[in-house]
């Protein structure tokens, strides 16, 4: 028994997590290794008995009494520990995961690597532990890795040189960690010999504190810095890292940034500055990079050298800042990106200074975003030099006039948003955007516009003019004023059109002939008067119909001759009856919400019940035994209704809403059978009271007395 206490006497709660059951086992003997000592004092006290005195018996006597008690009282609780102890062995930590050559030990509490890992580990993850300080100890002697993950820890140390020998690691995350502790030593963490992936954002690192991580780093390619405190980018901040080709510096602080602090990176192709406190970039002359985001910084001029050597850039952010003017680009470039969305752009000039260049070279330009500015105009002059340009948005600007009448710009765009500007004047030439697909103008309040300007648009698809003030053409009609209406017949290749809050109150007929729309949304025009053949020429093509909150009452065209039609939205209107529809109709969804309906047709809901797949009915005052054969339809069909937890029906005058879930046709038939009842009884009283009344008339002429008289 002395050899299985030694040792043991020691045993903590920390001992045990290391050790498993084998050291609970240990930490129980060394208790009891306790009370033999203490035993042990107890026998020495007796022996001290048989060499006293008489006289000093009775104290000695007392003596051993008290400590017989203690180590009794002390004995019983440590026993009963024990067995507690025993009956439940600690939690032991979860293993990590071990799929081939890679180890998952993430968010397990640790504080180093756990001791069996296999040998030759390839991939270690572990993050979202407790290490602090990272040494060889804590990774076990392991140096085969070629991914390290030890994000989100509390790493506060690093050893000297762990990494040398580590010549196969090529990704090494220590993100989230507090590596700004680190810094302050002023050591290098030694050479990074193979690490071609490094990430060291949100470690509190402040300006030159990178520079310990990245001084021998020859292969470092990829690099994050971002969300750390730094406020200058020094001239040899990366002179350790040479083969730097990404580097991400998002959510800093930098104000400053020296000259040629990249000039040694010849490989660098991607860098990310933003959410920084830059004010402003002149003569820029990175030509071999493709990637710049200087978003969210503080940014009011932007300039390029007056070089005419070619740059490589091909994506360049700069949204939200604070630029009063379009960024001064290098006239050789291979820029197809731009965005300067959301600063303070007056007008499309690229200086205010007359004398210097101010023409927009953008040759390879795809899409340009100059939304939520200032502009009031753009010329056409300014896309001159855009031959490729796809997407043009200056939504939210103060725009009031737009014209292209120019044949030879704008030849290979596709998409031009002028969404809430202030137009007042929309103006396209003969044979212009021949490739433009996609037009938003709503929110513009427009009112007057060539009616035959969408006809100019051989190739639109989406045409958005919601939130304007247009009437539509009838198209069996001459206009004579061609700012009076505008016509959306003929356009020969549009399928969405969007017309909802334009005040519209007549849809005339054959408003749409000759276009295979789609979607039509005709929604928000409260009052609108829609003609009986209103959709005339969109039967074969109209799929979706929204006419959402127009007041309507009836409508007086028939939708059962739109074969397409799918989906129709007919909520918040005062409907009180159904549209006519055959079994021919192809109705999958059916939005009847917030209406006025109590009885819905039978016919109607047969036609539809072979198509009809989603249907919405909350908020319509429905009677639950005028419906029954729907109610029917609804508890037994795949039909699924959405908001049927608010859609409910009245079984008489007086009664509460009943969800139509709920209702059988027994809750119908028990008034029904009441009334004739009731019914019978009126009768059988009435016919009972003319008989008697019969019967006493009778009883009367009886007892009438014979006055006849003889002569």
């Amino acid at each position: 028994m002395q050899d299985i206490l030694t040792g043991c006497d020691g045993w903590t709660a920390a001992g045990a997590e290391r050790c498993g059951g084998e050291s609970q086992l240990r930490g129980a003997f060394g208790g009891f290794a306790w009370l033999l000592s203490i035993c042990e004092w107890v026998c020495e006290r007796a022996e001290d008995v048989k060499s006293t005195r008489s006289g000093g018996f009775e104290k000695i006597s007392h003596q051993l009494k008290v400590s017989t008690m203690a180590a009794v009282q002390l004995l019983f609780p440590l026993l009963v520990s024990c067995v507690a102890a025993f009956a439940h062995p600690p939690r032991h930590i979860p293993a990590c995961q071990v799929v081939q050559m890679d180890v998952f030990c993430s968010n397990l509490n640790l504080r180093s690597v756990p001791v069996d890992l296999p040998r030759g580990v390839q991939m270690l993850d572990l993050s979202r532990n407790q290490v602090q300080n990272l040494t060889q100890e804590t990774l076990a002697y392991h140096t085969s890795f070629n991914h390290l993950n030890l994000h989100s820890n509390k790493i506060h140390f690093i050893q000297p040189g762990l990494f040398k020998d580590m010549i196969d690691l090529r990704v090494l995350d220590l993100s989230r960690n507090h590596l700004n502790v680190f810094a302050h030593s002023r050591v290098n963490i030694g050479p990074l010999t193979a690490v071609e992936s490094l990430d060291l954002s949100s470690n509190g690192l402040y300006t030159g504190m990178s520079d310990y991580f990245l001084a021998d780093s020859p292969s470092l390619a990829n690099l994050s810095l971002n969300s750390n405190s730094i406020t200058k980018i020094a001239q040899n901040t990366f002179s350790g890292s040479s083969s730097l080709e990404r580097i991400s510096l998002h959510n800093n602080v930098i104000l400053e940034i020296e000259d040629g602090a990249f000039d040694s990176l010849s490989h660098l192709t991607e860098l990310d500055l933003s959410k920084n406190s830059i004010t402003c970039i002149t003569d820029f002359n990175l030509c071999n990079l493709k990637v710049l985001n200087l978003s969210k910084n503080s940014m009011e001029l932007f300039q390029s050298t007056m070089s005419t050597d070619p740059y490589k850039l091909q994506i360049l952010d700069l949204s939200e800042n604070k630029m009063h003017y379009f960024p001064l680009l290098p006239r050789n470039n291979m820029l197809q990106y731009l965005d300067v969305s959301r600063n303070r752009l007056h007008s499309v000039n690229v200086t205010a200074n007359a004398d210097r260049r101010t023409t927009v070279f953008l040759y390879h330009l795809r899409y340009l975003d100059m939304s939520y500015n200032q502009l009031q105009f753009i010329p056409q002059s300014f896309f001159y030099c855009m031959a490729s340009l796809e997407v043009l948005n200056v939504s939210n600007n103060c725009i009031s006039s737009f014209s292209l009448t120019n044949e030879a710009l704008l030849q290979t765009v596709k998409i031009i948003n002028l969404s809430y500007n202030s137009l007042q004047s929309l103006t396209f030439g003969e044979n212009t955007l021949t490739s433009l697909e996609e037009l938003l103008l709503q929110g513009n309040d427009l009112n007057t516009l060539d009616n035959q300007i969408f006809q100019r648009l051989p190739s639109i698809r989406h045409l958005y003019l919601q939130e304007n003030n247009l009437e539509i053409c009838d198209s069996s009609q001459n206009h004579k004023d061609p700012q009076e209406c505008v016509s959306f017949s003929s356009v020969p290749n549009l399928q969405f059109l969007y017309l909802s809050e334009n005040n519209l109150r007549t849809l005339p007929s054959n408003a749409f002939a000759d276009t295979p729309l789609k979607l039509l949304d005709l929604s928000l025009n409260p009052g609108l008067d829609m003609h009986e053949d209103s959709f005339s020429g969109l039967e074969s093509s109209l799929v979706h119909l929204l006419l959402r909150e127009n007041n309507i009452s009836s409508l007086n065209t028939d939708l059962s001759s739109l074969k397409s039609l799918k989906h129709i939205d007919l909520s918040t209107n005062q409907l009180t009856t159904l549209p006519m529809w055959n079994k021919e109709s192809s109705i999958e969804s059916l939005n009847l919400q917030n209406n006025n309906l109590v009885t819905l047709e039978p016919s109607t809901m047969f036609a539809l019940e072979h198509s009809l797949k989603t249907l919405y009915m909350g908020s319509n005052p429905l009677s639950c035994c005028s419906n029954l054969d729907f109610l029917h339809m609804v508890q037994n069909s795949a039909l699924v209704i959405p908001d049927i937890e608010t859609v409910t029906c009245v079984l008489d005058d007086y009664s509460e809403p009943v969800n139509i879930g709920k209702v059988t046709e027994e809750m119908c038939q028990r008034p029904s059978i009441q009334n004739y009842v009731i019914t019978v009884v009126l009768v059988a009283l009435l016919t009972l009271i003319v008989l008697g009344l019969l019967i006493k008339c009778c009883q009367l002429r009886k007892q009438k007395p014979n006055r006849s008289f003889n002569a």
